[in-house]
């Protein structure tokens, strides 16, 4: 399988699960939070914060979409990469609020570093498209 399919393979996957997560976190977050990974459900009128967190899922996800559905390889490698800084901000705030060290790494930890490696694949695989010269046209004698 070639390094393009194997990215765009993953990209997909990444983006269907991103959408997926953050549409459950607004339309049920009463049911997706305990899979996030914190101890307890926020007090008083926290609960909009789960809404938030689902419409920056969704947001992210449409954005790799687009990028992935228009053909703009390099630039999905880079958001890709800058994405994953949501995922590993999930995984500081579950261990910063004493949550589940297991959720911590083992969901927000890995989609963070599975999105860097898809990112930097991306990336590599565009690498020689951006970095070849252009060449002038012959021209007749």
């Amino acid at each position: 399988m070639s390094l393009k399919k194997i990215n765009t393979v993953l990209a997909a996957a990444f983006i269907l699960f991103i959408l997926w997560f953050g549409t459950e976190f607004i339309l049920s977050p009463e049911t997706t939070a305990p899979g996030f990974g914190l101890p307890s459900w926020p007090s008083g009128d926290g609960g909009g914060f789960l809404v938030v967190k689902g419409i920056r899922d969704v947001d992210l996800a449409l954005v790799l979409g687009v990028l992935l559905v228009t053909g703009h390889r390099r630039a999905l490698g880079w958001a890709l990469l800058v994405g994953s800084l949501a995922a590993y901000g999930d995984m500081a705030t579950v261990l910063a609020h004493h949550g589940s060290v297991a959720t911590a790494l083992g969901v927000h930890c890995l989609t963070a570093t599975l999105m860097v490696v898809n990112g930097l694949l991306m990336l590599r695989e565009t690498r020689k498209v951006a970095a070849a010269p252009a060449t002038p046209a012959p021209q007749p004698a």
